[in-house]
């Protein structure tokens, strides 16, 4: 897999640990009869900043992935036009 395929890989892995953290909130919360924006608040503070580390940390190695590959091949390509 190339660089830039594997910095999509962790970008997905990303948005996926993200939309988990709100899809558990939501989960948690399906049996409340009324909602508000604290009882969700609530709800999300229950569920942790674990996934939304986790989701950082991917989104970060993924963006690093795609600029080094992008960095590799403008090399490679300013390498071919000088020779």
């Amino acid at each position: 897999m190339s660089k830039r395929g594997t910095g999509v890989a962790f970008i997905a892995i990303s948005a996926f640990l993200i939309s988990s953290k709100y899809i558990s909130a939501s989960i948690f919360g399906s049996g409340v009869s009324s909602w508000s924006e604290s009882l969700y608040d609530n709800m999300l503070g229950y569920v942790g900043n674990t996934l939304s580390i986790f989701s950082l940390f991917a989104f970060i190695i993924g963006t690093a992935y795609i600029v080094w590959g992008e960095y590799e091949d403008w090399k490679n390509k300013n390498k071919n036009t000088n020779q």
